[in-house]
């Protein structure tokens, strides 16, 4: 079951619930409100993915032996 980030809007109080993606948002530990806000974050990646993710964040990269293509002095660094 995958776990989700809450934040209750009222106390502000921040926690993790184990539930489906289809129930409705958990009580607040604290406070006892209905938690309203769901904090988006990026997963984490693990095994093929994480390879994979790194392969297409190296294939962005520009090599080392490519000519920069500015002209000198643009200021950004590759020379």
């Amino acid at each position: 079951m995958p776990i989700y980030d809450y934040q209750c809007t009222p106390c502000k109080l921040q926690f993790e619930a184990h539930q489906s993606i289809n129930s409705p948002a958990p009580d607040c530990p604290k406070c006892g409100s209905i938690a309203e806000k769901v904090i988006l974050s990026a997963p984490a990646v693990h095994g093929n993915m994480a390879r994979g993710r790194d392969l297409a964040m190296r294939s962005l990269q520009p090599k080392p032996d490519q000519a920069h293509g500015h002209p000198p002095g643009c200021g950004c660094g590759h020379h």
